[in-house]
């Protein structure tokens, strides 16, 4: 069984308005704002820190490099897990991917989750000059053949030549290895049926995107039929969702953090159901929020937490949608978090 943890994912981008994409109440990236949240969530008791993987995303495409974010996270935070959601395969060789991954697992004190995958911005890779093969299945193939290699790199003790269809090391070394060990926890995302094939082999942990619990029930049987191919129980793997949250102390607070959004930047078709909320028309938050966010007060919050537990997700990496505010941050801390300890 494993132990209920809440993770904050830095805004590392802004994506402002009312198309309420993880970021909306950001107007323009801070990166030293965005730092100091990601230290202040590990002084609350975050169990862990996450940055999304991307080189282009947001407003004019700001983003922080996941990287060189996470190291300077590794040395400005004392206990909170590091990882980055969706890791892209393409954008690093996976050999010197296992030496950057060894180097901040030590820096860190053995607190480094390795989430690979093969990255889903076709745009930013062609921008940048890489490659991006055209479907899942050869984006896969190559993210476990890559894995292969990360993965020999960290338990090597000698030299090691290896060679394989996209990749050759010859006397290659990780020295000094991953703290943890045999390695760092490997987590895969999504429901595609050959990365859950592949986290059925290799992983350690399972991640999904915001979906419902009708959805999220098909997606963990799938997970355990994968597994059950493989000869291996999915009570095995730690499952995670990673979903938005907006949490305030009541329905009014609610709606103007929601206003406040929209105003950053307007929709063209608003949603009539959202309106009739904002207006003050009825209590209920729309359903296509609540279906698949977290979002309400902190007694709303805490019992859609527990449905997403009664199903087995233990991890939940928290995109407040309030950030770069510190509002929802601290009141998950005080009054959500405490109750699943």
């Amino acid at each position: 069984m494993f132990p209920i943890q809440f993770g904050f994912c830095l805004p590392i981008f802004a994506y402002p308005g009312g198309r309420f994409f993880r970021t909306p109440n950001y107007s323009v990236l801070d990166p030293v704002k965005t730092l100091k949240l990601g230290q202040t969530a590990d002084e609350l008791g975050y169990h862990s820190l996450w940055v999304a993987d991307h080189l282009m995303l947001g407003h004019d495409n700001a983003i922080m490099e996941g990287w060189t974010t996470l190291a300077a996270l590794a040395g400005s935070t004392r206990q909170a897990k590091l990882g980055m959601i969706h890791q892209g395969h393409f954008f690093r060789n996976p050999a010197l991917a296992a030496k950057m991954t060894a180097t901040l697992d030590q820096i860190s004190g053995g607190r480094f989750i390795y989430f690979v995958d093969g990255g889903y911005g076709r745009a930013e890779h062609l921008a940048y000059g890489l490659a991006y093969p055209d479907t899942i299945e050869e984006r896969t193939a190559q993210v476990v053949e890559g894995l292969e290699l990360t993965l020999a790199l960290w338990q090597a003790r000698t030299p090691i030549s290896h060679t394989s269809a996209h990749f050759h090391v010859k006397d290659a070394v990780c020295n000094p290895p991953p703290v943890q060990q045999p390695h760092p926890p490997v987590w895969f995302g999504e429901a595609h049926a050959p990365i859950l094939e592949a986290c059925a082999r290799y992983g350690q942990g399972w991640n999904t995107v915001p979906v419902g619990l009708k959805d999220l029930r098909i997606r963990l049987d799938a997970l355990s039929a994968a597994c059950q191919a493989v000869g291996r129980s999915a009570d095995e793997i730690e499952k995670s969702l990673e979903t938005q949250i907006l949490i305030a102390p009541d329905h009014h607070t609610l709606r103007q953090k929601l206003r406040a959004m929209i105003a950053l930047a307007p929709v063209d078709e608003p949603n009539p159901a959202l309106q009739a909320y904002l207006n003050g028309e009825t209590e209920t938050v729309p359903t296509a929020f609540s279906d698949v966010w977290l979002i309400g007060t902190p007694d709303e919050v805490t019992q859609q937490v527990r449905s997403y537990l009664d199903l087995g997700m233990t991890h939940f990496l928290l995109w407040f949608m309030d950030a770069p505010d510190e509002d929802g941050l601290r009141l998950f801390a005080e009054q959500v978090m405490p109750r699943f300890r």
